[in-house]
């Protein structure tokens, strides 16, 4: 999990309350601006880029939409370089002692790409708006948002919640990224994705569904202007396409390059291979273990599934091993993480289980659904399963129509998931592991009781306890078959003079730090 960093400050009245103020360090210092912006940056992503990602409403509980939001959008609060919680467009925050009242006190002067101010009413607005991952976990929990003063929000809980902080101001949803009340009402849902307005440190330009996003620098945001005039988004699908782009001076960044050709970076003079490691986990759900018809019902078939996956084999050959196997659907960097034991790759042992199970000969377990880019990851996981007998297809999709269909429970198969969210165990469990998860195809009932109580345990230790039992369950029954923690291999090419990153984050950010030589 990001943990805070936070000094406690001297307490002071909030209506009948006293209020403890927690105040996050200072925002990522700012570095002087070195004149006008000037030049372009082109980024060759490997997604086809789609409206739905400008939106920060709609988050459906992945890193792919902060691509956009960290140059179009801002948050009252967000991870940035030294601090995962640097207040942002909200310049601090408190909590009252017992737990049930956040305040927020916004930065004054920030402005809207449109001239509008940010104000604490565009806040409700888009809290209340807000349908993306951990909504209804959100919304749950808060009984009412006040305004106090066009610079003040506050948000009444109904209960102790330990985690609004982390649900709420980090990655884990998209519900503290700000969209202006006035615009949006004006031109609705669909004309805010054909031109979305933010508070962030490029503004809209032009878009090309599926092909190219430009934006330009913002000179009036809070933190900086940006050096960069210009960034291009280009959408490029092929891999080997980015690579030869970075070759050809046609791109300055290319995005998710598989091990051989992160290799080929390393050699090419010029070029730089930049790893960076987000909170990234990937594995095979089997949306039919709920029905008792199907194959995947019996735990000795998922069993079996996970032990037929050649793990490290893929890690090599797709991250030139800085991929790490991976034992569960939650990163080991999260807090109240639970260390199961990782999954042999036993081919023989998998077929002894399908046979106890009844199915000696296997079984045709249908389509593998997957988003186009880790068509790779579900391919070698398609070829262990057949090794053992289970016979599957499958089923790539554009990454927008794939996160789309899945947050719809459209599939009736396999799906190899992904998540890069931040957060911590709970927020991982909430969105993939509980009855009505937004990415859930099912649950079980002790497994939500427990949910349910780790929500509302303000003691740290029990909660941890709590979540661990969860996550001992999920091993347990085999509910998943983790696949791999991935890093992101990014190639950079010889004009950008600075490339930064946030940790836990895998693109490159924040947008206006960025510099060409």
């Amino acid at each position: 999990m990001y943990a805070p960093a936070v000094e406690r400050g001297r307490s002071r009245p909030l209506g009948a309350l006293v209020v403890l103020a927690i105040w996050a360090l200072g925002p990522w210092p700012a570095a002087p601006s070195a004149g006008a912006a000037d030049g372009q940056i082109t980024l060759a992503v490997h997604i086809s880029l789609a409206p739905t990602w400008f939106d920060p409403a709609e988050t459906v509980g992945v890193i792919t939409p902060f691509l956009m939001l960290y140059a179009l959008h801002d948050a009252l609060v967000k991870p940035m370089p030294g601090n995962a919680w640097t207040p942002s467009l909200a310049e601090s925050w408190t909590q009252s002692k017992d737990g049930l009242v956040y305040e927020f006190v916004l930065r004054k002067g920030v402005r809207f790409h449109n001239g509008d101010p940010l104000t604490a009413e565009d806040v409700k607005f888009s809290f209340e708006r807000y349908k993306g991952a951990a909504a209804g976990t959100l919304k749950a929990h808060v009984a009412a948002i006040e305004i106090a003063d066009p610079h003040r929000v506050r948000f009444r809980l109904k209960q102790p919640w330990p985690d609004f902080m982390t649900f709420y101001a980090t990655p884990a949803s998209g519900a503290a990224w700000i969209v202006p009340k006035a615009y949006l009402e004006r031109v609705g849902d669909d004309g805010f994705k054909k031109a979305p307005v933010g508070a962030g440190p490029y503004r809209f330009v032009t878009f090309r569904p599926g092909i190219e996003l430009v934006v330009e620098a913002y000179d009036g945001y809070w933190r900086k202007a940006p050096a960069v005039k210009r960034l291009v988004f280009k959408s490029v699908p092929d891999d080997s396409t980015r690579l030869a782009m970075l070759k050809r001076a046609e791109a300055d960044v290319a995005y998710s390059l598989r091990g051989p050709l992160g290799e080929e970076v390393r050699r090419t003079p010029g070029l730089t291979l930049k790893v960076t490691y987000p909170t990234f986990t990937q594995w095979l759900t089997f949306t039919q273990q709920w029905d008792p018809k199907s194959p995947w019902a019996d735990r000795r078939v998922r069993l079996a599934a996970n032990l037929a996956i050649d793990r490290k084999t893929l890690s090599q050959a797709e991250y030139l091993g800085f991929g790490k196997a991976a034992s569960s659907i939650i990163p080991r960097e999260y807090e109240f993480y639970w260390a199961p034991p990782d999954y042999p790759h036993d081919p023989a042992r998998a077929k002894q289980l399908l046979a106890e199970a009844g199915y000696p000969k296997g079984f045709d377990a249908g389509e593998v659904a997957t988003d186009v880019v880790f068509a790779p990851e579900a391919e070698a996981v398609i070829n262990g399963l057949q090794s053992v007998g289970i016979r599957s297809r499958l089923r790539p999709m554009e990454r927008a129509a794939f996160y789309k269909a899945d947050q719809d429970k459209q599939f009736k198969h396999l799906i190899r998931v992904g998540s890069g969210t931040a957060g911590n165990a709970a927020t991982r469990i909430e969105a993939f592991a509980v009855t009505g998860g937004i990415r859930s195809y099912g649950g079980y009932p002790d497994i939500d009781a427990l949910f349910r109580d780790q929500a509302a345990e303000t003691d740290r230790k029990r909660r941890e306890a709590l979540l661990h039992r969860i996550q001992q369950l999920m091993h347990e029954r085999a509910m998943f078959a983790p696949i791999v923690e991935p890093p992101l291999l990014i190639g950079i090419g010889p004009r950008l003079a600075l490339a930064p990153t946030i940790p836990g984050h895998p693109y490159l950010s924040p947008y206006e730090d960025l510099r060409l030589k």
